[in-house]
């Protein structure tokens, strides 16, 4: 076996794996907060990469810059989309909150493809060719630079919700919403505020995810199940099991490249779904948040 092939994959699995991480923190916390799993989740991190590939095409701003900008329009998206659509289904049988989410990814897709057309696009980026010795490993920095902004947002987020006091709001909205009514937290606003956070983390992984790979408007479902994978090996609410998930996930499809071919990675995916549902459904970090 070529050991410094398996080092490399592995370098970059870890890297690859930090971003999947963040893509995931955004849907664990709003299933955490409001138990809904969000169907436009993917197509809202889509749209995040079209809005920093338009600032950088219109400003000149790269996606390291951009992405707080990506994140605050994503806030408002998904504040909206928590106060018009969400709050009407909170209520509803669970199979009945499936299609007004998809429904939003839907419509999000589409005005993506309205805006931007059908064609992927690539564009160049400071840092895009740019890479780093350590040892015998080679690391991309674009890589590098996403992966240490990842962690540093899902740290971030971590710890707003575990010491602010909008944060200690929404983890009691998340334990006793009948509890926290009745000691007089606005409900309704913490689930806006909390569905703006988890939508905002997802347009940033959009953002540090544009010097990576080529964008396309129909990305938005292969992201959706990436998530969905991730958040169920961590655990469904917990942040820290959807880094460690995204971790353990960006590993595995990386180093199976060994021995299957990059385009059937989707098939190491659902083989670890499939064994964390057999054998651990409550996910490692067993959904504590």
């Amino acid at each position: 076996m070529n050991y410094q092939l398996l080092l490399q994959l592995a370098v970059q699995g870890v890297l690859l794996g930090g971003v999947y991480g963040l893509i995931a923190v955004g849907l664990s916390l709003i299933f955490g907060v409001m138990g809904v799993i969000n169907f436009a989740h993917g197509p809202m991190m889509v749209l995040g990469m079209y809005i920093a590939y338009g600032i950088l095409v219109l400003l000149g701003l790269d996606p390291y810059v951009s992405l707080l900008l990506v994140a605050a329009a994503l806030f408002l998206l998904g504040y909206l989309v928590q106060a018009t659509v969400v709050n009407r289904i909170l209520d509803f049988p669970e199979a009945m909150q499936v299609l007004p989410l998809v429904a939003t990814g839907l419509i999000i897709e589409n005005a993506v493809l309205l805006g931007f057309g059908p064609d992927p696009r690539s564009p160049r980026t400071a840092l895009g060719l740019a890479t780093l010795h350590l040892g015998p490993v080679m690391i991309d920095v674009s890589r590098l630079m996403a992966f240490g902004l990842a962690v540093i947002i899902t740290g971030v987020v971590f710890l707003f919700l575990k010491y602010s006091d909008i944060g200690k709001s929404i983890r009691a909205a998340a334990d006793n919403r009948v509890g926290a009514l009745l000691v007089g937290i606005r409900v309704d606003r913490v689930n806006n505020f909390s569905f703006g956070v988890g939508a905002a983390t997802t347009g940033a992984a959009g953002a540090l995810l544009l010097p990576l790979m080529a964008t396309s408007p129909h990305l938005g479902h292969d992201f959706t199940m990436t998530a969905f994978v991730v958040v169920i090996l961590g655990g469904l609410g917990s942040l820290p099991g959807a880094l460690v998930g995204g971790l353990i996930l960006g590993v595995a499809e990386s180093v199976s490249t060994i021995m299957v071919p990059a385009t059937m990675k989707q098939v190491v995916s659902f083989a670890l779904l499939v064994a964390i549902m057999l054998f651990r459904p409550q996910g490692l970090f067993g959904g504590r948040a």
